[in-house]
């Protein structure tokens, strides 16, 4: 018995599935983040308050939510008319006119249970988009300054993967979430699949982070050697980064903490590295130029 509503199956080319999954994996929203920036920048800039993407299935959340964990949501409109919203996990088909690749967007809570059978159920609607490469966003509190760039990496679940698709095999051992789950099963069925994760200071990851969010738009961009629309994300990351560094100041012994991190940070970047990160900012400032020229 399938526990996936479909509303309907979309046309695309060559999808690339993208998934976030709020909740452990998704420290300062930076993942959730990158697919509502997605489902708004790549239909021109949308205000997402104002704007219903292609919702093209749900897993309906009574068989794998513990509601004491991820309680429903009351919302009021302005109409003073009440709802309610479920925890869950939506699919949203989301053309590319960027590239020659479209993409599913999958966006929810990481579920509390049934984790094995959630994973089957979302894979099993991939296979029936024909989606030919999954990719997993996350985002985890760590000790990096936030006055420096935001660590993305990369990493394949098996080392068959990670070496065609070149990116690192993952030599994580410890806990996990869905997302891992979800990587494992993609090897089972012989899909691709990376995950990307960025790196938030663990003192600025009690709201949501801009700047982690536009590191793993930049992430996407290098590992799919394709240019994304920023909209404003340069803009509220500076804001971010202001709001930071003013907590900072009024607070000695986290200033003090940031400037050790800073100082450890600089001395572990090694020259070779500074040219790599300056190739993909050359790469990606190219990119943006032709999709300038070519508009």
């Amino acid at each position: 018995m399938s526990f996936v509503e479909i509303h309907k199956i979309p046309s695309l080319r060559s999808p690339i599935m993208i998934v976030a999954c709020g909740g452990w994996s998704d420290a300062g929203e930076a993942a959730t983040g990158v697919i509502n920036h997605l489902l708004a920048t790549l239909n021109g800039d949308i205000d997402l308050e104002n704007f219903t993407p292609e919702l093209i299935a749900e897993i309906d959340s009574e068989d794998y939510y513990d509601y004491q964990v991820n309680r429903p949501l009351i919302l009021v409109d302005e109409s003073m008319i009440r709802s309610l919203t479920w925890p869950g996990l939506q699919v949203f088909a989301q053309r590319n006119p960027f590239g020659d690749r479209d993409f599913v967007l999958v966006r929810g809570v990481e579920p509390s249970m049934r984790w094995k059978t959630f994973a089957n159920e979302l894979l099993d609607l991939a296979e029936d988009l024909e989606v030919e490469l999954v990719i997993t966003l996350g985002a985890m509190l760590a000790d990096t300054p936030h006055t420096r760039a935001i660590p993305v990496s990369g990493t394949g679940a098996h080392p068959d993967i990670a070496t065609r698709l070149g990116v690192e095999v993952s030599r994580y051992e410890g806990p996990t979430g869905i997302l891992a789950v979800l990587q494992d099963g993609c090897v089972r069925r012989g899909i691709d699949a990376i995950a990307l994760w960025a790196a938030i200071p663990h003192y600025a990851g009690a709201t949501p982070s801009p700047k982690a969010t536009l590191a793993l738009i930049n992430g996407l961009e290098d590992f799919l050697e394709i240019s994304l629309p920023q909209g404003i994300l340069p803009e509220v990351t500076a804001q971010w980064e202001e709001a930071v560094n003013q907590m900072a100041q009024e607070d000695s012994d986290i200033a003090e903490y940031v400037k050790s991190l800073e100082e450890t940070k600089d001395a572990a970047g090694a020259a070779d590295d500074s040219g790599e990160e300056l190739a993909r900012e050359v790469e990606r400032f190219l990119r943006r130029q032709n999709n300038s020229t070519e508009d």
